[in-house]
C-alpha cells in the first residue's frame, strides 16, 4: 500500500464515507441532546466539541487493530 490511507480499508471502504458523516452530525447530536436534558448550553456545547475526538480515537484503534491483525503472519525472527 504505497501512498494509500489505511482507514479507506477499514468496514471495506464504508468507512470514510460513515466518518465524514460522523463528523458532520455527532457534535449536532450530543449537542441536542445535551440541551433536551436541561445542560447549560455552554456546558452541552463544550459536550459536543469533544464528542468530535471520539470518532478520531475510534479510527485511530481500529487501524491498529487491522494493521496487527494482517502483520501476525508477517513474524519473521531476524
Amino acid at each position: 500500500m504505497v501512498g494509500g490511507d489505511p482507514s479507506d480499508e477499514l468496514f471495506s471502504g464504508f468507512w470514510p464515507i460513515m466518518r465524514r458523516f460522523l463528523f458532520a452530525f455527532l457534535p449536532l447530536w450530543v449537542f441536542l441532546i445535551g440541551y433536551a436534558a436541561g445542560i447549560n448550553i455552554i456546558i452541552a456545547a463544550i459536550i459536543a466539541g469533544a464528542s468530535v475526538s471520539l470518532v478520531a480515537i475510534y479510527e485511530k484503534k481500529k487501524i491498529e487493530q487491522e494493521i496487527s491483525k494482517s502483520n501476525d503472519g508477517n513474524k519473521v525472527i531476524k
